[in-house]
C-alpha cells in the first residue's frame, strides 16, 4: 500500500471502529485507510437487501425509484445488479446446456445503449453504443428462454446466436423464426440436419391514423419451409413475441419514450441476464402456474430471489 500524500511505502497499523486496515507511513507519518476497500464496502449490500433492491429493478421500476423507495444509493443498486447480472449470464450458460426441446421460436427485440443508431453513426460513436438487439430463443410448450444473445441486427451476432442455441438444445426439434435473412445462413450453418425450419414473415398495411407509433394492420402472414419437414401448424413466433413484451414491460431501460434507456452497454447486457434468470426460475408463469424451468424439467420448484442470488453465487 502507497501513501497517497509522499508515496513511500506504508506499513499495517491496526484497525478503525469498523474493521476496516488502517495504514502507516513511516515517512510522514499520516494513517489512512484503503480506499478502494471503503468503496468496496459501500456497495455491499446485505443478502436481503439486495435481493429486495433487485426484485425491484425486476418488476419494472427504475433505479432511481428504487433509490428512493429503499433509501439505497443508486450506484451501490446498479453494482449490486452488475455483478447478479454478470453472473447470472454465466449460470445461465453452464446450466442450460443439451435441453431436450420439441418447438423453438426465436425473435430479437430492439433497444438501443447511449443513443439511437442513427446518432451513433452520425457522431462516429463506438460500436457499444447505439442499436442493441437482443435474440431470444423460447421453447413454446414450457415458455422457457433457451438462450439469449445481445449484439446488433448483423450476420456475426445471428451466428453467434444461432451457435449458443445449438449449445443449449439436443436432439431434433422444430425451429421458427422471423424473415431476417441472416438467420438461413447462420441456422442451416451451425444446427444442419437437427432443425426442422421454417420462417413466418408478417406483411404489414399502412397505419390508419397519423401516429407515429400506432401499430400497423396485418395484411398478410406468409409460412416458408427453409430445411426439415416442419409442422405446418406450428409454424408460429407469437410466443416469442409476447415474451418481447414481457421483456419491455418488467426492464425499466427497455421501455420506450424515456430517459431510463441504457447508457452503458455491460449494463444494458447485465439487466437481461439477470431477467433472464428471474423469468426462467423464479417468476411463476400464469398458464404453467410454475416456472419455465420447472415445466421443462430443470428443476423441482420455483426458486426465490435470494436463492436465486444464492445459486449464482453473489
Amino acid at each position: 500500500m502507497q501513501c497517497p500524500v509522499c508515496g513511500a511505502t506504508a506499513r499495517r497499523f491496526g484497525c478503525d471502529r469498523h474493521g476496516h486496515q488502517r495504514y502507516q507511513c513511516p515517512a510522514c507519518p499520516r494513517t489512512f485507510l484503503d480506499p478502494d476497500e471503503l468503496r468496496e464496502d459501500r456497495r455491499r449490500l446485505p443478502p436481503d437487501r439486495a435481493a429486495f433492491c433487485l426484485r425491484m429493478i425486476l418488476e419494472g421500476v427504475s433505479v432511481r425509484s428504487t433509490e428512493r423507495l429503499t433509501g439505497t444509493h443508486r450506484d451501490t443498486i446498479l453494482a449490486t445488479m452488475v455483478a447478479a447480472g454478470e453472473r447470472c449470464q454465466h449460470f445461465l450458460e453452464t446450466a442450460v446446456r443439451g435441453v431436450a426441446v420439441l418447438d423453438v421460436q426465436a425473435d430479437e427485440v430492439w433497444g438501443f445503449v447511449g443513443c439511437k443508431e442513427k446518432t451513433r453513426e452520425r457522431r462516429d460513436y463506438p460500436d457499444d453504443m447505439g442499436d442493441a438487439y437482443c435474440f431470444t430463443a423460447l421453447e413454446r410448450a414450457s415458455k422457457f428462454i433457451i438462450t439469449w444473445h445481445l449484439g446488433k441486427r448483423c450476420p456475426a451476432d445471428t451466428y453467434a446466436f444461432a451457435q449458443k442455441l445449438r449449445d443449449a438444445t439436443n436432439g431434433r426439434f422444430q425451429l421458427t423464426t422471423d424473415g431476417f435473412r441472416p438467420y438461413l445462413t447462420a441456422i442451416l450453418g451451425t444446427l444442419g440436419g437437427r432443425v426442422d425450419f421454417a420462417t413466418l414473415v408478417k406483411v404489414y398495411g399502412e397505419s390508419e391514423d397519423e401516429r407515429r407509433y400506432s401499430p400497423p394492420r396485418v395484411l398478410q402472414v406468409v409460412p416458408t419451409i427453409r430445411a426439415g419437414a416442419p409442422d405446418p401448424a406450428r409454424i408460429c413466433t407469437s410466443h416469442v413475441e409476447r415474451s418481447n413484451l414481457s421483456v419491455r414491460m418488467s426492464i425499466r431501460r427497455m421501455t420506450r419514450l424515456t430517459n431510463a434507456f441504457s447508457k452503458k452497454w455491460s449494463n444494458h447486457e447485465a439487466a437481461l441476464a439477470l431477467f433472464f434468470g428471474y423469468y426462467n426460475f423464479v417468476r411463476v408463469h400464469m398458464t404453467l402456474r410454475t416456472t419455465p424451468a420447472v415445466a421443462i424439467g430443470l428443476t423441482d420448484r420455483p426458486w426465490t430471489v435470494a436463492e436465486l442470488l444464492r445459486r449464482v453465487v453473489i
